[in-house]
């Protein structure tokens, strides 16, 4: 087991609640476990208090650095980011004193393409649910009931009926193209690979089913490019009535508000903005 005491920054309900990931169960209050990178990882969390822990395996110092040191981002200051993004702007400090806890997963390119297409007009439940189908019929067992998420290799075996049977409805034919992209090397899938964010962008959208939003979903939560912004309902909403005084505006004028406001954290912007107003508006009984 690794514990920490007084980790800032890190509350790991507001990290894996906020949208940006769905391969995590709930257990308790502060009580999560979830798989990245063919690994299942529980987390319990009291206060700024911190458990990680494998179930019947030990966890060493030396492997938590290497891998979930890195896949919470442990090593960006998060106090600046927030500062730099709410400097001058009571909204944007709004939305991050609401969750100071989040913090951006480096999660796998690979696996954010797949989840992200699947998440097109659809619930985070049946989202999640689709992907564990997804990883139970084409992943490996590692433990627990739990399934790694398949390769490319793996993935490019299932056909479009095989998907749909899966419960991927419509989205299955974009799979099945986005992982033909991928195994011809038309779509790179290392996080660090040095492709222009415009280039890449552009190289996503040219996969079909893959649009504007879910290609900005893909290029933060995947590759880790901090200055795109995606904009889904939620993200629209909340920009245009905190900051365009409740007047409908092109998702270009907020592209290019965000760039002007926020340059290369958008990306940390938008994420506090999307859990601010998705959660604050269902208790007060928005959809």
């Amino acid at each position: 087991m690794i514990a920490f005491s007084g980790l800032k920054n890190f509350n790991i309900a507001e990290i894996l609640e906020c949208g940006q990931c769905f391969r995590f169960e709930k257990f308790g209050e502060g009580h999560y476990c979830l798989v990245a990178y063919g690994k299942v990882l529980y987390v319990k969390q009291d206060g700024d208090k911190v458990q990680f822990w494998y179930e019947g395996a030990e966890i060493d110092e030396t492997q938590f650095n290497i891998v979930w040191a890195k896949y919470f981002d442990m090593q960006r200051d998060y106090v600046f980011v927030q500062q730099k993004i709410a400097e001058d702007d009571t909204i944007m400090q709004a939305a991050v004193d609401f969750a100071p806890g989040i913090r951006m997963l480096q999660q796998d390119p690979f696996e954010i393409i797949i989840s992200f297409i699947i998440s097109q007009n659809n619930r985070i439940p049946q989202i999640k649910q689709v992907v564990k189908n997804i990883c139970e019929k084409y992943g490996e067992p590692i433990g627990g009931g739990h399934y790694s998420f398949p390769t490319p290799d793996s993935l490019a075996t299932a056909t479009s009926e095989d998907l749909r049977a899966l419960k991927a409805g419509f989205r299955d034919k974009y799979i099945v193209d986005a992982t033909k992209r991928v195994i011809l090397g038309e779509l790179p899938i290392n996080r660090d690979c040095d492709v222009p964010t415009s280039e890449l962008r552009q190289m996503l959208m040219d996969t079909k089913g893959i649009g504007e939003k879910v290609a900005d979903c893909i290029l933060l939560m995947g590759y880790g490019r901090y200055e795109s912004f995606p904009i889904d309902v939620w993200v629209r909403r909340v920009m245009e009535r905190l900051y365009f005084d409740g007047n409908s505006v092109p998702a270009s004028k907020i592209q290019q508000f965000a760039k002007s406001r926020f340059g290369e954290n958008a990306g940390f912007a938008n994420q506090y903005l999307f859990h601010y107003i998705r959660i604050t508006e269902t208790k007060n009984g928005g959809k």
